[in-house]
């Protein structure tokens, strides 16, 4: 399967990104689980407007990888979610989420909600 070239983007794809309660609980395990020098260094980085409060823009990848949301893993394989340095991988039709979101990462969550 290909896979996107995320390297580079500086997590402009990534945001607001919705997020349901589920989704929340696993994020909220992993943020609690963090060394804090890792937690405080991502918590403090400026990010471009709207982009996910977990995007690390000096690693230039996501800081949750594991426990991302859904919404997340669609992202560039679907048609409405497509990736424009890829355009070509979203194949699949319109990304349906199988519960509705609680909230936004970086709108109505923020780094806030986890401490």
């Amino acid at each position: 399967m290909d896979t996107l070239p995320c390297q580079g983007c500086k997590g402009l794809c990534c945001g607001p990104v919705p997020v349901t309660e589920r989704e929340l609980k696993k994020i909220q395990k992993k943020v609690a689980s963090m060394p804090r020098k890792i937690r405080e260094e991502l918590e403090n980085q400026p990010r471009f407007f709207g982009t996910c409060i977990f995007y690390d823009l000096e690693k230039d990848q996501c800081g949750i990888h594991a426990v991302r949301p859904e919404i997340c893993r669609m992202f560039g394989f679907h048609k409405d979610l497509v990736c424009f340095r890829k355009p070509e991988l979203a194949t699949k039709e319109k990304a349906t989420l199988k519960e509705a979101p609680v909230g936004y990462l970086s709108i109505d969550i923020t780094w806030k909600s986890f401490q």
